[in-house]
């Protein structure tokens, strides 16, 4: 379930709440019991990070090499080399 952020318009208090995308936004802020709580716009905690993630995942055909112009750079021309050493 997504984090939304809030912030009273009267007393500034700001809080988070998990909630479902379906549910109504919280209106009553908790601090001082006004209805003027609204939902403020943050960035998003999400990153990908890690050996794992490549611009040639999801790219077939001759998109896969986009980054570089050179297509002996790749990844076959680093597994070809080993490969070519065994024989």
């Amino acid at each position: 379930m997504p984090i939304y952020e809030y912030r009273c318009e009267s007393c500034n208090h700001e809080m988070e709440a998990v909630q479902k995308i379906s549910e109504e936004p919280l209106v009553t802020c908790p601090a001082c019991a006004t209805d003027t709580l609204k939902k403020i716009i943050s960035a998003a905690g999400f990153r990908l990070k890690g050996g794992g993630w490549y611009e040639t995942d999801f790219k077939s055909g001759k998109k896969k090499n986009v980054a570089g112009g050179d297509s002996s750079s790749g990844g076959s021309g680093s597994g070809g080399t080993s490969g070519d050493s065994g024989s």
